[in-house]
């Protein structure tokens, strides 16, 4: 299965990036109890990214576990700034999201990267837990899948997206809280004006 998380990375220089990943966590038998899903993942970042740059550079970083929809979403759609409080990471070079309810650092083990999406098998050398984790209501559930489809508007149909939006817009105005509800805001602004910008590149000159 695959876990919605944040991953922060490290360039060469320095410099951290946060951004939303997906990790493929082991499923566990249908009649048994689940794994613990930060024991052990594979990554898939595009090979575009800076995630996938940096870990091809340093090779280690921190996954995190978060019920922060407001963070996920910025990290959706840039960097937040300014970055979330960090604390550094114990067995490797990287950072901890100070918010997050558990985290794993991590160290690249084998790469394949012949594909669009790269695959990252990683070794988990040190985890925590900074809080429990609260869950997800509807909203904040709607809030990912926003965050997904905000991440995706270069090869989906606007009309797509948008049809999407005004159904998840109803579960969080319904069970949303002000996080939630910024988070959605900050999302449809995102879509909007990234939609414009196509709109406009298409079109040829304005009249």
């Amino acid at each position: 299965m695959i876990l919605e998380g944040l991953v922060t990375t490290l360039s060469a220089a320095g410099e951290v990036n946060l951004a939303p990943m997906g990790p493929h966590v082991p499923d566990g038998p249908a009649d048994g109890p689940l794994p613990d899903p930060l024991a052990s993942f594979v990554l898939k970042p595009f090979r575009t990214s800076r995630t996938y740059q940096n870990l091809k550079e340093v090779g280690e970083g921190v996954l995190h576990v978060t019920d922060d929809v407001l963070l996920l979403a910025q990290a959706a759609v840039g960097q937040p700034d300014p970055l979330p409080p960090l604390m550094t990471a114990r067995k490797v070079q990287g950072q901890i999201v100070a918010s997050a309810c558990r985290y794993a650092e991590f160290r690249v083990t084998s790469c394949e990267d012949r594909q669009e999406r790269a695959t990252l098998h990683v070794e988990v050398v040190h985890t925590g837990r900074l809080r429990n984790f609260f869950g997800f209501n509807r909203a904040m559930f709607a809030v990912v899948e926003a965050a997904i489809l905000a991440t995706r508007i270069a090869f989906l149909p606007r009309e797509q997206i948008e049809t999407e939006y005004a159904r998840l817009a109803v579960l969080v105005e319904k069970t949303g809280g002000p996080r939630e509800r910024e988070a959605f805001a900050l999302l449809q602004r995102h879509v909007a004006l990234a939609s414009d910008s196509c709109q406009a590149s298409v079109g040829g000159r304005p009249a």
